[in-house]
């Protein structure tokens, strides 16, 4: 158990329950939980203190970065320790004022940044995550030397033992989306490689990545571009995600956290899973245990997603993180952090009734979000049905465990 972790999370929990977060309804995740070297700070909306909401975007911006800020205070850091932010918009023309806000929330050199137009959030407008590390005595910023211009986000921050990559579109340099998804997924992916390449590493050093793309970049091609860019079966743990819009007209692009040193990095892959050309099921960074998004697809001969409620598709993919977890010798009692995506947020109180069940406090910190329009919900030909939920998660080995 996170026996180091417990005076932080438990204290939040009645400030959550009070209205400061993400989640107030519910008391399923800790908003930060302490690791060690690093935090990981749960998506914070933009909920007052007293549990009002703001009626206009710029003043819920502004309360979602007071909430952060207050919850990163809480672990006895600043914002300055922030090196990675994931941004969710309900409306991606909100993008500039977000940036502009943002922007004067953090000093330079500021944190890594995605920003995803979702379809809906646990409480309207915005949801901020963030990633703390607690050493700033390596921290600095990398800069491919392309201009970041009018952007409030660092292309990547690197610290004692890791780098946090911002979302690099697949745009070219002017600013334009090819026609060609192709190009769009290529342009991306230098990007990303010129970034991860500043910092002194290559993209062999990637623990984790996580493409966000539309409908109109087919999953096939982005796959088989992606997969040209790594060692089959040696690939970082992947969550790709499908999003409603990107900043800017973008149709792809990629975060990703790469380990500096290469003997820190060993992919975990359980014995009912075959290699990968675009993933591997976990990824070691030291002692950080980055995990790919996991549905309740049953893997094996005739493998597919069978269950056609989100309860019981939840227990599937629990199953298979926990098949990553044992294989690296660890348990839901080292998650640190989830992701959660729903088809429909309207599922979240069943969803939580079975994912409480696998977590003592305290509780991971967590991120909820519905990134697409709800799917049709009918079994195909062959009785599988689409998926209703997908889970990430961030797991750390323990100093000390009971």
């Amino acid at each position: 158990m996170r026996k180091t972790l417990t005076s932080i999370a438990v204290t939040f929990l009645a400030i959550v329950a009070s209205g400061v977060g993400a989640e107030p309804a519910t008391e399923r995740a800790s908003p930060v939980i302490d690791a060690g070297d690093y935090l990981y700070i749960s998506g914070q909306g933009p909920r007052r203190p007293d549990g009002t909401l703001p009626t206009s975007f710029a003043e819920q911006c502004r309360q979602a970065l007071d909430n952060v800020k207050k919850v990163v205070e809480s672990a006895g850091l600043t914002t300055a320790h922030i090196v990675y932010t994931q941004v969710y918009l309900e409306d991606i023309s909100k993008y500039p004022e977000m940036n502009g806000i943002f922007g004067s929330y953090f000093a330079e050199p500021r944190p890594a940044r995605a920003v995803l137009g979702v379809a809906k959030l646990p409480e309207p407008g915005i949801e901020i995550s963030a990633v703390a590390v607690r050493d700033l005595a390596d921290r600095r910023a990398i800069n491919p030397g392309e201009s970041n211009k009018g952007d409030s986000s660092s292309p990547g921050i690197l610290t004692r033992d890791r780098l946090f990559v911002s979302a690099m579109p697949g745009v070219d340099g002017n600013g334009n989306v090819p026609n060609d998804p192709a190009t769009q997924v290529d342009l991306a992916l230098d990007r990303l490689k010129a970034v991860v390449e500043a910092a002194g590493l290559g993209l062999r050093h990637m623990v984790f990545v996580n493409p966000y793309l539309t409908a109109q970049i087919p999953m096939g091609i982005m796959n088989e571009r992606y997969a040209r860019r790594f060692e089959f079966g040696n690939t970082p743990a992947r969550a790709t995600i499908q999003v409603t819009s990107l900043p800017g007209g973008a149709h792809i692009e990629y975060t990703a956290v790469a380990v500096r040193d290469l003997q820190q990095r060993r992919a975990v892959r359980p014995k009912n899973m075959p290699p990968s050309p675009t993933a591997s099921p976990c990824v070691f960074a030291g002692d950080t245990l980055y995990c790919s998004a996991k549905s309740g697809f049953i893997p094996g001969p005739h493998g597919g997603v069978y269950a056609s409620t989100t309860p019981h598709q939840l227990r599937q993919t629990m199953r298979n993180l926990l098949d990553n977890l044992e294989e690296a010798d660890m348990s839901f009692d080292q998650v640190v952090a989830t992701n959660v995506y729903l088809d429909d947020l309207q599922d979240l109180p069943v969803f939580d009734d079975v994912y409480i069940q696998y977590f003592s406090p305290p509780l991971p910190s967590r991120t909820v979000i519905q990134q697409i329009a709800p799917a049709e919900r009918k079994r195909d030909k062959d009785d599988h049905y689409p998926d209703l939920e997908q889970v990430s998660l961030i797991a750390v080995r323990n100093r000390s465990r009971h």
